[in-house]
């Protein structure tokens, strides 16, 4: 399956929203809005007018301030399948210190039902639907029906919500814990061929159990498929493989100043997603997608929030001046 650049490409994407209170060089900022829906549906907005979203999310609205939708107004999103419960939303609390990050989940919405997705969705196959899970609310169970109802659909996975370990007092860790990797090993069994899959150096490390990238990316060869693995490695790049090609190498483009990292994975993989659909696919394009998917995140992280979000125009400008981060 192609899809050429004027044919319409539709979006789905499944996962939480969610309140992220970020503190960065022990200064605390006010709550924003945060997600993998939130982050990549606002990057396509601004990236192309040429593309239909939808998203499927449970919000819990005791905790949620509304005007933090905000960045939603007038950007044309389905959100039919966003439903409403009257609990906490997920909340996470997000500290950066030293070029890491400490990630403390304050409550988490209910987790995904298939059936609550709109009859109006279920009708009108999308492009691509991009599953990001944020503390675990989809289930094998959940990903198994994606599959067998959308045959034709390709499949974005962002690792973290699958494959984080969150204990009783909300601390998020990445312990090899097996029956989260069992079951994600399944889920790459399940998707096969139709799979581009998504994770950080820390998440792809954990799920390979190996330390050395090129090991790790190497691990995701014993599957078989012609799934597509993505690491990012923040200002190091990302690397990117596919079963009987070369592994791709490639950079992270210079910001103007690093102001918030959050959401510059979420920014990478829709930009990505969204430039394999209206390409050849052959490896060629793929690597020239990935170049606009790393310098789409450069913007990203130069402004607070969800809001460094920039047009294909800039970011081709960007991938121009070929200035990498060394």
């Amino acid at each position: 399956m192609v899809i050429r650049k004027k044919e319409s490409v539709s979006f789905l994407l499944i996962g939480h929203y969610a309140i992220d209170t970020i503190i960065r060089f022990k200064q605390k900022r006010k709550p924003s809005l945060g997600g993998s829906v939130t982050f990549g549906s606002l990057a396509l907005k601004k990236y192309t007018n040429s593309i239909k979203i939808s998203i499927i999310s449970n919000l819990g609205i005791q905790n949620f301030n509304k005007s933090l939708l905000k960045h939603f107004s007038d950007k044309n999103i389905d959100f039919s399948g966003v439903k409403t419960f009257e609990t906490d939303n997920t909340d996470f609390e997000l500290n950066y210190s030293n070029h890491s990050r400490r990630l403390t989940l304050k409550s988490c919405s209910p987790k995904l039902i298939f059936e609550d997705i709109p009859e109006k969705i279920l009708s009108t196959p999308p492009s691509i639907l991009v599953l990001a899970p944020l503390c675990n609310e989809i289930s094998l169970e959940y990903v198994s029906k994606v599959v067998s109802t959308f045959p034709n659909t390709y499949l974005g996975i962002d690792l973290q919500g699958f494959i984080r370990y969150i204990n009783g007092d909300g601390g998020v860790s990445y312990v090899r814990d097996e029956a989260i990797i069992s079951n994600m090993i399944e889920i790459i069994n399940l998707i096969g061929d139709r799979l581009i899959l998504k994770g950080s150096e820390v998440e792809m490390k954990l799920l390979s159990n190996h330390t050395e990238p090129q090991k790790v990316m190497d691990y995701f060869k014993k599957f078989e498929n012609k799934a597509i693995y993505i690491m990012t490695m923040g200002e190091a790049g990302s690397l990117i493989l596919k079963n009987g090609q070369n592994l791709l190498k490639i950079p992270a483009y210079t910001p103007k100043r690093v102001l918030d990292e959050t959401g510059a994975g979420d920014v990478y993989l829709t930009i990505f997603l969204y430039e394999l659909l209206n390409s050849d696919m052959t490896w060629e394009e793929i690597e020239k997608n990935a170049h606009l998917a790393s310098a789409a995140a450069s913007f990203l992280v130069e402004k607070k929030g969800p809001k460094g979000f920039e047009t294909r125009k800039r970011i081709l400008k960007r991938v121009a001046s070929k200035n990498y981060i060394n």
